[in-house]
């Protein structure tokens, strides 16, 4: 199926190393990236214990930090303000960075470790060091000379200002380095809470109703079973939507996504979209277009679909049933604009400033099923096309997203 490749392909594909142990502390699983990491093979590590990744000086140990993690599991990043190694397959330390997760499945409790090779970071790190001695002892050379050079007073402080600008600008370079770590690691431990959360609720349900799909057996039990299966599909397309989320938001980052400009019909692309969305609408939802152009204008139609699938699918699953979603477009001066309005929950004040951040959930959105990713994506996506985008939303009186893109119009 082509959601099992999707997780498949994230699995194999990560670049960072995955390793899955059970509950005695054997490795289960492990990921192409984590294999190129220790230099083992996956035959190698299926069924050996954990500690043949951890350097020696730390195994007689670590079995006790194992023990403590399967009683209170939580998630974490490790070795925070101190460094973190793993053990090659050749002995040689590996410095690393790792965060936990964890599930259940069938009464057993499962360890996932997301691993990541920190060995360039440690060198850059290194070079600043030196390089930070190597500006002190500039200082000092300063210093020295301020002494013996009192009467070349001009030729002394040019030295000492060039001297403090370098110095200056390297505490700047390393203060934005570590600024971006920082950021990167509270994305990373963000990303690993809520992939394991969302991705745990629709796994059980899709394992729940396997199992007693079984127990079904009888020609009169037709309705129980397509219950089931009906939830399977539901929980299988909600990891659909989260696994094309990730997907997105790692091309975007890459730099993987580019516009490729074409021929669209606007109005053409709208009615298809608007047809297309109807099978996610809640009972009695309505969808209302109004467009009326005619124009033939040119952009990156595939873009500007997966812009309005995110904005209508919001407008969709944060309006109740019997709600009406109104969308709008047309040109002017070579600008198309759209806007999709519902009549939904809304968004406060205090949250809007915050929405189109990566990984954001409005605090009255909590309880709905989302990854926070859909309107970060849309800015990104509008961005890469030139384009401009607004919302405006009143707590439940609804939403409205406007964007304009540019365009040639023929």
């Amino acid at each position: 199926m082509l959601d099992q490749a999707h997780m498949i392909s994230l699995f194999e594909n990560a670049t960072e190393g995955i390793i899955l142990t059970n509950g005695s502390g054997h490795i289960v699983m492990v990921n192409p990236a984590a294999e190129r990491m220790f230099d083992y093979g996956k035959e190698e590590l299926i069924g050996q214990n954990i500690e043949i990744l951890i350097p020696d000086k730390y195994k007689p140990h670590h079995h006790q930090l194992r023990d403590g993690f399967y009683k209170q599991p939580s998630n974490r990043v490790m070795g925070q303000g101190r460094d973190l190694n793993g053990r090659k397959k050749n002995g040689i330390d590996l410095p690393v960075e790792v965060s936990l997760s964890h599930y259940h499945q069938e009464g057993e409790l499962f360890a996932i470790a997301f691993i990541v090779d920190i060995t360039r970071r440690k060198e850059i790190e290194n070079s600043m060091l030196k390089q930070k001695a190597e500006l002190e002892k500039i200082t000092d050379k300063i210093r020295q000379l301020n002494a013996d050079l009192e009467i070349k007073v001009e030729e002394r402080t040019l030295i000492l200002r060039e001297a403090l600008q370098k110095l200056e600008q390297s505490q700047q370079e390393l203060s934005e380095a570590l600024d971006k770590e920082r950021q990167l690691n509270e994305i990373k431990g963000r990303f690993v809470s809520m992939a394991s959360h969302e991705f745990r609720t629709p796994l059980t349900t899709v394992l729940s109703s396997a199992s007693l799909l079984s127990k079904y057996t009888g020609s009169d039990e037709q309705d129980k079973r397509d219950k089931h299966i009906q939830r399977i599909k539901n929980s299988v397309n909600n990891l659909n939507d989260i696994l094309e989320d990730f997907l997105s938001l790692g091309k975007l980052n890459e730099g993987k996504v580019e516009k490729r400009v074409e021929q669209v019909n606007l109005r053409g692309l709208l009615e298809d979209t608007v047809e297309e969305m109807k099978a996610m609408m809640k009972e009695d939802q309505q969808i209302v277009l109004d467009c009326n152009e005619s124009h033939e204008a040119f952009t990156d139609k595939k873009l500007l679909r997966n812009i309005l699938i995110n904005l209508i699918s919001n407008a969709i699953k944060f309006s109740e049933k019997g709600k009406t979603i109104t969308i709008t477009g047309k040109v002017e001066r070579e600008k198309a604009l759209i806007a999709v309005t519902d009549q939904g929950i809304g968004i406060s004040q205090e949250d809007q400033h915050h929405l189109f951040s990566s990984f954001f959930r409005a605090t009255n959105a909590t309880n709905i099923k989302g990854t926070g990713l859909g309107l970060h994506i849309v800015k990104r996506y509008i961005d890469l096309l030139g384009g401009e985008v607004e919302l405006h939303s009143e707590l439940n009186r609804g939403t409205t997203v406007n964007f304009a893109i540019p365009v040639n119009v023929i």
